[in-house]
């Protein structure tokens, strides 16, 4: 049975999110779901794929085969949004399908590692191509702190003000993409071939490591749209919107990924492709001379900047959770009675960020994201059986989106999460065991935590 009514029982943390306002509908909702995903990677990463799988054919079905992942990941969280819509995403569903120490785990590793260091990596990539194309007597610095301070000053404001912000930043990304794959195809008018030969070597053991290496930075670029979740708690009916914005907003980003390595191939071919850091530049100053490179890192710094702005519209949300579960500051768990947003988390991840980019150390963070992050991915997708497994115990009822091929497509999900995992220790093994180093060091904060924010008896 379908029901729009939410269950009756609610943890602390769900029941004082009413505090939050929701504001947030469809659209702007889809908008921060595909901002999650489209950072400056797609501009660049499709060398590394041409650098692993050589032929036009392998290079573009890698992109469509972390497409459908990554499809099946929305499905997946589309469910958990419609059985517990609440504030939190990943860290709520954790909690409550397993222990608060592990969705304590989540958020801690967010916190220090996966959120702050991917933007403090990208705040610095921003500052580096605005200087280029504005060409200002200001430092790098000042320029990447004006950014992180402008932008956490409008979300601190409203959450209606922040996503609208956010939906702008995503409406520019669209049509530099789109533009991107226009020119591609208009003005090149000597395409790179296409066509065979499908394979670049003979089906063996080696060609699907290969491919499944080519797949890492695939998944990885299609990685964020778990982002939006957070916000569960501010979005409109969020039991539909929500999960509408999941498969409408995935699916987009798919075919927008799907044009640009199409063009990027035809226009290239996968030998310049593979030989290129920056494919996008290379289409663009072919089909439009200097005048579309400049235009290209344009959209990449408006790229950037979008991404950074719906990373503090929502991952803020996840500290506010912690603190109304007494595993933080209490103060983070603030929020402003005029705007109704918790603005001192946003504050305090936005001042971390500053920190971790003037310190230059997100380089080495970055290298641990990449394990935290599908390692979580997998353990989310695991909820559905503890929850789905409750839900014939109690004969509770069923709440809007459900998994379709479930079990199959949810264990396929999980097993290629937990295989970039494992990928990333075999490639990276010293930053991977650093990154699990960070993840264990969470633990004595979390008893620590739990022990201050238990009652006392007097």
């Amino acid at each position: 049975m379908i029901s729009d009514h939410p269950p009756a029982a609610a943890s602390a943390s769900q029941i004082t999110e009413g505090r939050l306002a929701r504001r947030v509908g469809l659209f702007d909702a889809v908008m921060v779901v595909m901002g999650g995903i489209i950072g400056s990677g797609i501009f660049i990463n499709p060398y590394v794929v041409a650098q692993r799988v050589h032929t036009p054919f392998l290079i573009v079905a890698a992109w469509a085969a972390g497409g459908a992942i990554a499809l099946l990941g929305a499905f997946i969280y589309a469910e958990l949004a419609a059985q517990r819509p609440h504030v939190g995403g990943q860290y709520a569903y954790l909690r409550e399908a397993y222990h608060p120490a592990l969705g304590f785990l989540y958020g801690w590793v967010l916190l220090l590692v996966i959120q702050t260091g991917g933007m403090a990596a990208v705040t610095v990539t921003f500052a580096r191509y605005f200087l280029d194309l504005t060409g200002l007597a200001v430092s790098q610095g000042t320029v990447a702190l004006s950014a992180l301070l402008i932008l956490t000053i409008i979300n601190c404001m409203g959450v209606r003000l922040g996503s609208r912000v956010q939906s702008l930043f995503m409406l520019l990304k669209i049509a530099a993409i789109a533009a991107l794959i226009l020119c591609g195809f208009w003005f090149i008018r000597e395409p790179q071939t296409m066509g065979r030969p499908f394979l670049d070597r003979a089906p063996s053991f080696g060609l699907l490591t290969a491919f499944g290496s080519a797949m890492v930075p695939v998944l990885f670029a299609y990685g964020g749209w778990q982002t939006a979740n957070f916000i569960a708690a501010e979005v409109k009916e969020p039991r539909q919107n929500l999960s509408r914005a999941l498969l409408i907003g995935v699916s987009g980003v798919i075919l927008l990924y799907l044009g640009v390595n199409i063009v990027c191939v035809r226009a290239l071919g996968p030998v310049k492709l593979a030989g290129t850091q920056v494919p996008a530049t290379e289409v663009m100053m072919l089909a439009l001379g200097p005048w579309g490179a400049r235009l290209i890192a344009l959209g990449i710094a408006i790229s950037t900047l979008g991404f950074l702005s719906q990373s503090v519209l929502t991952a803020p949300r996840v500290y506010f959770a912690m603190a109304k579960d007494r595993l933080f500051f209490r103060s983070v768990g603030y929020v402003s009675a005029r705007t109704r947003v918790p603005t001192v988390a946003i504050i305090v991840q936005s001042a971390w960020t500053a920190v971790i980019a003037f310190s230059r150390s997100y380089e080495k963070i970055l290298s641990y994201v990449v394990s935290m992050d599908f390692l979580f991915f997998g353990l989310t997708a695991t909820t559905i059986f503890v929850f789905r497994r409750r839900e014939r115990k109690d004969g509770g009822e069923t709440y809007g989106y459900r998994m379709p091929g479930h079990p199959w497509t949810t264990a396929l999900f999980i097993a290629a999460c937990w295989l970039v995992v494992l990928n990333t220790i075999y490639t990276e093994p010293r930053n991977s065991l650093l990154g699990m180093g960070i993840l264990l060091l969470g633990l004595p904060v979390y008893l620590l935590w739990d022990w201050l924010g238990k009652p006392r008896q007097s």
